[in-house]
């Protein structure tokens, strides 16, 4: 497919918003030109590198871009996630750790231009892509399509996006070159009027940069559209790449959208290491071809809270996403960094030279402490919610967490409990006596329950990990799905009369806890506290706990697994404190010991297949 360059430069150039406040002489011009992109008329090799500012503790923002432009970055690509900025519908949150133009406004301090990738719909292995769960309680809503309901919460994203972070654009002082439309749709769909669509609320919301969409090699051609520029994403062969990128865009600047130098991790999988020699053999191509890419993820971080999304089919992505990144989860240099910046060097632009990396950050390690007080689930229930049969959780206003499903079993014989599906596990109990688990990797969605000579109570206890992320999957909705039957004989009976208790492991839910000395078995939340004398980076080591969460001084730092491959969870050092720190574990298996340490360098890639429940 092609089209004249004069007409699809005109169309990315000249997209002006009426709403939107342009200076008489805008402080930088950017174009796409018929070879190169065009910064005040001079051509501008774009070498980017992935970086989440969500992933990063703010206090380590300056560190981490510091660490990128001395890799021989000139640029850092910026996702926005949807659901971490607008978490209740109409109320958005651009402070603290979401204050993206601060972001953008550090990167241009540090002599880095940025690339703005605002979704909706932005992947990431981050929850649901990014979109919010809230989109989910209307029970027929069609995600990327033109599904009214889907594109009038988009474009109001979008438009409080222009207005907090289009005042950033180089057309304005700022150093935000372009935006990207949407996210890798070719694989997810054909629809170029739906792209058409998110490109006119982006101009409508003021951006007058040059508007681009990205996708893999061979989903080029779904849902292309002349107005929007395209570049192509892959993690080899670029000569490939960019030959698929000819067929659909024969003119203007070759760009990798995303290259990657390593790959995410999956609980329950090994931990994932790059290519080095290819990647930096790719990456010395894309440099002599004069192209512009952008590396992700140049720096990975930690995906902390309860923030990871998961993979399809069902593969629930760890909290560590290091990535291989060349900048480490601790924002170390590695050899693959060392690697990336000795071949950038080579490449330079005439008279550029680059900063030396920035100091490392301190890493310490922290002797072992017991865990001493527990919180048991059962006795730190919120109130319930009544409801004829259980729905999935974000019918009662809840994303994330854990929800609690209860109802009373009838007297009888042993029979067979059936949930028709489960978000994403469910641990069974009879009057407080486990009975099995519901596992949604399996579609394990039955367990058998012993002979009852009374009424029993019957508690399903779900946690939800993250939603998935990518394809058509993302209509994820957790809890308890369909009916719940008991049957006996090969006659089913479906219970009803519930009461369901939203556990959604927020501040409140937390700071709530009563807690008791001594053990317990069981779910649980436990907490205990270590002293520092100089807060620094350190690692909890986990392995001896079986499924949860873990908080520190009240930051979530994310999920925890002994299956692994992460066996650790990294803490920043700004989060400690001089002194006692409080340390808070959520453990849904139950831990073989209740004790923490903090080791000085992370476990990434140790698994135990034999502590998986549902093997």
């Amino acid at each position: 497919m092609r089209y004249p360059a004069r007409w699809l430069l005109a169309l990315l150039c000249l997209g002006l918003s009426a709403s939107a406040a342009t200076p008489a002489v805008p402080a930088h011009t950017f174009v796409v030109g018929e070879k190169d992109f065009l910064l005040d008329g001079k051509p501008l090799q774009i070498r980017c590198g992935e970086i989440h500012f969500a992933r990063v503790p703010r206090e380590y923002w300056r560190h981490r871009l510091q660490m990128c432009r001395a890799m021989g970055l000139n640029a850092v690509c910026a996702y926005l996630f949807w659901n971490f900025h607008e978490q209740t519908p109409g109320v958005y949150d651009w402070k603290g750790q979401a204050d993206a133009a601060e972001f953008c406004r550090m990167a241009q301090e540090e002599g880095l231009w940025v690339i703005l990738r605002p979704g909706p719909y932005a992947c990431a292995e981050w929850d649901g892509g990014g979109l919010p769960w809230w989109l989910l309680k209307k029970p027929d809503i069609a995600l990327r399509t033109l599904d009214p309901d889907y594109m009038a919460a988009g474009a109001a994203w979008l438009k409080e996006v222009g207005r907090v972070l289009g005042p950033l654009q180089v057309t304005r002082g700022g150093p935000i070159l372009l935006v990207q439309a949407e996210n890798e749709y070719g694989s997810y769909g054909k629809d170029a009027a739906y792209m058409g669509a998110i490109r006119s609320a982006l101009l409508n919301a003021g951006f007058d940069v040059p508007l681009f969409a990205c996708n893999p090699v061979n989903d080029l051609k779904n849902g292309l559209r002349p107005d929007l520029f395209q570049v192509v994403n892959f993690g080899k062969e670029p000569a490939k790449g960019f030959a698929a990128l000819r067929e659909v865009q024969p003119t203007g600047p070759l760009m990798c959208g995303e290259f990657y130098p390593g790959w995410f991790d999956t609980w329950g999988a090994p931990h994932h290491l790059g290519n080095t020699p290819q990647y930096l053999a790719d990456l010395a191509y894309m440099l002599k071809a004069g192209a512009s890419f952008s590396i992700y993820m140049a720096h990975g971080g930690t995906t902390f809270g309860l923030w990871a999304g998961a993979d399809r089919p069902f593969k629930p992505d760890t909290s560590s996403y290091d990535y291989d990144a060349p900048i480490s989860e601790t924002g170390a240099a590695t050899e693959k960094f060392h690697a990336t910046r000795a071949l950038m060097k080579q490449f330079l632009a005439p008279g550029e030279t680059l900063p030396e990396p920035p100091a490392a950050n301190p890493l310490m390690s922290v002797a072992s402490f017991t865990l001493t007080e527990h919180a048991a689930i059962f006795d730190n229930l919120p109130a319930a919610v009544a409801d004829t049969q259980p729905r999935h959780m974000e019918a009662y206003d809840q994303g994330q967490g854990v929800i609690l499903y209860r109802a009373t079993l009838p007297a009888g014989p042993a029979a067979t409990l059936t949930v028709e599906a489960v978000g994403d596990f469910a641990w069974v109990f009879v009057d407080g006596r486990q009975a099995g688990v519901l596992d949604r990797r399996a579609k394990s969605f039955s367990v058998a329950v012993p002979e009852r000579s009374a009424p029993a109570r019957l508690d399903l206890l779900v946690e939800a990990m993250g939603h998935i992320n990518f394809g058509v999957q993302i209509h994820d909705r957790k809890g308890l799905h369909g009916p719940v039957k008991l049957v006996t004989g090969g006659q089913a009976q479906e219970l009803t009369g519930w009461q369901v208790h939203p556990l959604k492991l927020d501040a409140p839910m937390i700071g709530g806890l009563k807690w008791s000395d001594g053990a317990t078995a069981g779910p649980a939340f436990w907490r205990g506290s270590f002293n520092v004398e100089r807060p620094a980076d350190t690692f909890l080591d986990l392995r001896t706990w079986g499924k949860g969460v873990v908080w520190i001084n009240g930051h979530c730092l994310g999920r925890f697994w002994n299956i692994g491959p992460t066996q650790t969870a990294y803490v920043p050092g700004p989060w400690l404190k001089s002194g006692r720190n409080e340390v808070i574990v959520l453990d849904l298996v139950g831990p073989r010991e209740p004790s923490l340490a903090g080791l000085d360098k992370p476990i990434l890639d140790e698994l135990h297949p034999e502590l998986d429940f549902g093997k």
